[in-house]
């Protein structure tokens, strides 16, 4: 029988040595490819976003495809057209796929592209299928929107819409890298060029590993802690925290906590999801989804500090207080 956490523990080593200096990063990234969720990651160019999903895509010998968004992109570019084609004598409309149809859209600097054109991606991550006139085409399984953007203070960015942010199951920030791996990059990579990677797991592998992902069991106490958490992300005027957040996060932010909690576990070789699983992808699972006041921007108070207070709270919260409390807690909050 194949050892599947062994095979993803190999894929997560091999992209560490492609991308040096990023294992929480790529541990977080492998996370939720598990969980067959769509990831955004925004960072400055240049620190290797777009390699890291090519290197994955090698690695897993999956279908991938590459968009890149430009101001000028049009909806059809990604999802398809329907294109008047002739065949023995007869004219009549066929649609052409466009490059949505993959296991792994790499969305590469999506906050470049209009509003208009990004909300041709929405049906697309919600249902898994586009539909274009009328008609509906179903996309491939796993289907993976792999968005990369850059920071909204660059210019030339749009700011996504909520309604598309929330689709995404983590938000992980990429970061610059030290001196010291800066030269080992330089040393061991050939100008930042992908190394010729061998494919350690299969797509239907990958597919089986996504399948015992979502049997990971979900205890009564922890899907309360989720629930807490997501709760704790609502305005609250009596609370000193809670006045410093405009808009909550929804209850799909939940569910993708408890989906990135199980792959979690399963990287671990475990059955069951533990309180330090929620804890561990809590932050990236939220920072996207809860907007700040005002008052916060003014501050220099970003979501991550708001995320990092509400984990501390809640788990101060679950530490001290019994079981019938926190049922009550729970039940005053939902």
């Amino acid at each position: 029988m194949v050892n599947l956490n062994q095979k993803i523990k190999e894929v997560e080593d091999a992209l560490n040595q492609v991308i040096l200096g990023k294992s929480d990063l790529i541990r977080n990234f492998i996370i939720g490819i598990l969980a067959n969720g769509h990831i955004l990651l925004e960072g400055l160019p240049g620190l290797g976003k777009t390699q890291m999903v090519k290197a994955f895509s090698r690695l897993c010998d999956i279908a991938s495809t590459r968009i890149q968004f430009t101001p000028d992109l049009m909806p059809m570019d990604i999802t398809g057209a329907n294109i008047l084609s002739e065949n023995g004598g007869v004219r009549e409309m066929k649609f052409h796929p466009g490059p949505i149809f993959g296991n792994m859209v790499l969305a590469d600097e999506i906050n470049r592209a209009s509003p208009k054109t990004q909300a041709a991606l929405l049906e697309a991550m919600q249902e898994h299928r586009v539909t274009v006139l009328g008609t509906t085409h179903t996309l491939p399984e796993p289907f993976m929107v792999l968005a990369t953007q850059n920071p909204i203070e660059l210019e030339g960015t749009y700011p996504l819409p909520e309604a598309q942010i929330d689709r995404f199951l983590l938000k992980l920030d990429v970061l610059g890298v030290e001196a010291d791996v800066l030269t080992d990059i330089l040393l061991k990579l050939d100008d930042g060029e992908i190394p010729d990677l061998q494919k350690i797991i299969t797509r239907d592998e990958l597919l089986d590993a996504m399948k015992q992902v979502k049997n990971i069991s979900v205890a009564k106490p922890i899907a309360s802690y989720i629930a807490r958490l997501v709760s704790a992300t609502h305005p609250n005027s009596d609370d000193d925290l809670g006045k410093l957040i405009r808009f909550g996060a929804s209850p799909r932010a939940a569910i993708s906590m408890a989906r990135a909690a199980r792959a979690r576990a399963f990287m671990n070789n475990r059955s069951t999801v533990g309180f330090e699983d929620v804890k561990d992808v809590a932050l990236p699972v939220l920072r996207h989804r809860i907007i700040l006041d005002y008052s916060a921007k003014l501050e220099g108070i970003t979501s991550d500090d708001v995320v990092k207070k509400i984990i501390d709270a809640v788990s101060e919260l679950e530490r001290n207080a019994p079981d019938s409390i926190i049922e009550r807690v729970v039940n005053e909050t939902n």
